[in-house]
C-alpha cells in the first residue's frame, strides 16, 4: 500500500542526485514496512539500522564510491560503515530545528530524532525516517520507523498523528524535552 505512493521532495534541488538519493531513500524505508529485506542484517534491525539501510541503498546506485568509503561519520568525523543513532546526528545529520517552521521544510529522507534515558540514566536516541508524499498540499508527511524491538515490523504513520496523538514523550512538539528535533544529511543542510 505505501509503495503504491509517488514520492517528492518538497523543494527542487540543483543537484538531480540529491532527489534521485531521496526518493531511493523513502523507498527503501516505505519497503521495509511491507516486507523486511533480507539483505538488512538481523543484528542492525532496530531503529538506525533503518537509516543506514535506507540511506545505504541509495547511496549504492547514486554515489557507489561513497559506499565503499563508508557512507556515514564515526564519532571523530572519518568515514564509517557504521554509526549509531546518536552518532549519526552528531556526524552525518544537521539540526533543521523544533518548530513549524523546521516541519514545514521537511523532505523525504530527513528524520525526526528523540532521546529518552534507560532505566540506569544512559541516553538512548530513536530516529525515524520522513517521508513527503507527492502532493504536499493534500498529501501526508509520514515516518518510517523500527520500534528497537528484535523481531519487530517496520511501522508507517502520519507525522501529524504522531504530534497530535502519540504519547507525549513521542509527540514531535517543541513542548516535548525528550523530542531533538528534525534532521537533514549535513551535505543537504543550508
Amino acid at each position: 500500500m505505501w509503495l503504491a505512493l509517488l514520492l517528492a521532495t518538497a523543494a527542487a534541488s540543483a543537484d538531480g542526485s540529491e532527489l534521485i538519493t531521496r526518493r531511493i531513500v523513502a523507498e527503501t524505508a516505505l519497503a521495509q514496512a511491507a516486507a523486511l529485506d533480507p539483505a538488512w542484517p538481523e543484528p542492525q534491525r532496530d531503529c538506525a539500522g533503518l537509516v543506514r539501510f535506507a540511506y545505504r541503498a541509495a547511496f549504492k546506485r547514486t554515489d557507489p564510491a561513497r559506499v565503499a568509503a563508508g557512507p556515514f561519520r564515526d564519532a571523530s568525523g572519518a568515514a564509517a560503515q557504521f554509526a549509531d543513532a546518536a552518532t549519526l546526528l552528531r556526524t552525518s545529520f544537521a539540526p533543521l530545528g523544533r518548530d513549524e517552521a523546521a516541519r514545514a521544510e521537511l523532505r523525504s529522507g530527513d528524520l525526526v530524532a528523540f532521546a529518552r534515558e534507560d532505566e540506569s540514566g544512559a541516553p538512548v536516541h530513536h530516529l525515524m525516517l520522513v517521508v513527503r508524499t507527492a502532493d504536499p498540499v493534500r498529501g501526508r508527511l509520514l515516518v518510517v520507523y523500527h520500534p528497537g524491538e528484535r523481531g519487530a515490523a517496520v511501522r508507517v504513520g502520519s507525522l501529524d498523528d504522531l504530534a497530535r496523538s502519540a504519547p507525549a514523550g513521542w509527540r514531535p512538539v517543541p513542548q516535548n524535552p525528550l523530542f531533538l528535533g528534525f534532521y537533514r544529511l549535513k551535505e543537504w543542510s543550508p
